[in-house]
């Protein structure tokens, strides 16, 4: 059996989780990551029929029965997952009833998954049903994309259409665009289901004075997802009390996204 210290798999979540928390969108134990694995992938490094405890997952999650999932602590800081994987990481199997989660590695000193694994393990269900290679659900508190639901509206076509204007990559990185969840209260099995039925639509999904939620098939693709939205953001908070003088028109959108054969929302574009 080889180390699961040296599992690629744990590498690259432990550098996802040191470079969010570089860029400052995971402070103290803000923010959590789930990766879905595939039994090749985890069977070189643990012995599959050996569970260590049972967590009660306190939602039933039978359409994920038998999959494995490596998942970022509750409590835990994304700054610490580099320095003690095995403390702050927990890698599971959904049980065959879909009510608990059958610990195999990790979770070191009694700790349990994130609060928020209702809307990850709900998300990728959902999203399980429109992309099958979906495998990671990632969430973070962006700086500037938080700051930007304080002073724009808060609807999904207003706010996918600037992020869009700003940054001529956005509409190719995020043709489905950017859902929007109104406040509420986190760590739910509520807030869990509001986010994965956006999740059938978008891959993105802004938890209002919160965060964001992304999806994608790999932890870079997922990355790269939140940081185009910050940089967009970022644009925006930037310039947003000055006279606009340039944009990109919704034309030159509908441009973009057809040179690059991307499905993009035709209903988000005044044309």
């Amino acid at each position: 059996m080889k180390e699961i210290l040296t599992a690629p798999f744990l590498a690259e979540m432990t550098h996802t989780a040191s470079n969010m928390y570089r860029l400052g969108w995971d402070e103290r134990n803000g923010g959590n990551i789930s990766l879905l694995l595939e039994e090749r992938d985890v069977s070189p490094y643990l012995e599959l029929s050996r569970v260590l405890r049972k967590i009660p997952l306190g939602f039933q999650a039978a359409s994920l029965a038998g999959r494995l999932f490596l998942v970022t602590g509750t409590g835990k800081y994304f700054k610490n997952v580099a320095r003690d994987p095995e403390e702050n990481l927990g890698l599971f199997r959904i049980s065959q009833d879909g009510a608990c989660a059958e610990l195999l590695w990790g979770y070191r000193g009694g700790g349990q998954f994130t609060s928020e694994l209702p809307a990850h393990l709900m998300s990728h269900m959902a999203r399980l049903s429109v992309d099958p290679a979906n495998r990671v659900v990632m969430h973070s508190h962006p700086t500037h994309t938080l700051a930007m639901n304080y002073v724009h509206e808060l609807d999904e076509r207003k706010i996918t259409h600037t992020l869009w204007e700003m940054c001529t990559e956005c509409i190719v990185v995020f043709p489905d665009g950017v859902g929007v969840l109104p406040w509420m209260l986190c760590g739910t099995n509520a807030i869990g289901e509001a986010t994965a039925e956006k999740m059938r639509e978008f891959r993105l999904v802004i938890w209002a004075m919160h965060g964001i939620y992304a999806a994608g098939r790999t932890l870079d693709e997922t990355f790269g997802l939140i940081e185009t939205v910050e940089k967009a953001a970022q644009i925006y908070m930037l310039t947003a009390h000055l006279p606009r003088r340039n944009t990109i028109q919704d034309a030159q959108l509908r441009q973009l996204a057809e040179a690059f054969g991307v499905a993009y929302r035709k209903d988000f574009l005044k044309l």
